[in-house]
């Protein structure tokens, strides 16, 4: 084995220690503490979308999101506020729009970089005793000391 290749090894392994003595030691990796705000937010939402949710749910989801959040939807009327979004949960609670048909939301597929994450993921919903998984739908989340800072869906 070549010089080039034995050190190329060794910093392999090396940085593999390191990150097993990391997980080990309890300490969160900055991807990590992404990917939490990430399944949080995501439960929170799939709490929302129950027949039985209640306004202090919504605002669970809205404390992972920071003071100037952006929600972008091109295809459905583009920039929202922070307070747009919210009273756009709001409204839908209020009539009837969070059911309990979407029962679940699968992560097909996730990048995570540097405060950002792009997800591939799928809404499961249940009508009249039938599950449908849907189509996959892509969005990417940036982050902002820890919170979400931005969320653009392209679907």
């Amino acid at each position: 084995m070549t010089k080039k290749a034995i050190h190329f090894f060794l910093s392999l392994f090396m940085a593999s220690v390191a990150s097993v003595a990391n997980a080990q030691n309890g300490k969160l990796t900055h991807e990590d503490s992404l990917n939490a705000v990430l399944e949080k937010y995501y439960q929170l939402n799939l709490k929302v979308f129950q027949a039985n949710s209640q306004p202090e749910d919504i605002d669970n989801i809205f404390d992972l999101f920071t003071a100037d959040f952006e929600y972008i939807h091109p295809h459905y009327g583009g920039t929202y506020t922070r307070q747009d979004l919210y009273e756009g949960y709001q409204r839908n609670q209020k009539n009837g729009g969070y059911d309990g048909s979407v029962t679940d939301i699968k992560i097909l597929n996730k990048i995570v970089g540097l405060n950002a994450i792009a997800v591939s993921k799928s809404f499961v919903t249940a009508k009249e005793g039938e599950v449908t998984i849907g189509e996959a739908q892509m969005t990417m989340f940036e982050f902002r000391n820890g919170k979400i800072s931005r969320i653009y869906e392209y679907w």
